[in-house]
């Protein structure tokens, strides 16, 4: 029902003249593309973000539903970066699980007493 859509006539003409005109130099370069192409893929960089404490609590005070998507938004993080310092601080006392379901969790900050 949804096939693949046949081509027209015309664009299919118009490929085959310039495959033969300069196959060698075509060759070369999609072989040279390729090369290039596995390069950029093996040697990716791994960027590491963190929220910083300081700039994370101030955020999660002025906020009236902590919730990791929020948080994200706010601080112009990703939502994994966000959850993890969320979880952080959960495990340190500083928030708490107020409510939610399946991985949308609300959290409410703790008042820690000096």
């Amino acid at each position: 029902m949804g096939g693949v859509k046949k081509k027209p006539v015309g664009s299919s003409a118009k490929s085959k003249d310039s495959t033969n005109a300069s196959g060698t130099n075509q060759a070369q370069s999609q072989t040279q593309k390729k090369e290039d192409s596995k390069k950029s893929t093996g040697s990716r960089q791994k960027l590491s973000v963190a929220i910083e404490e300081a700039v994370g609590r101030k955020a999660l005070q002025n906020m009236k539903a902590v919730t990791v998507q929020a948080l994200a938004r706010n601080l112009g993080v990703k939502i994994s970066v966000a959850n993890s310092f969320i979880r952080a601080m959960e495990t340190k006392g500083s928030v708490k699980v107020a409510g939610g379901y399946s991985g949308h969790r609300i959290y409410q900050t703790v008042v820690q007493e000096a």
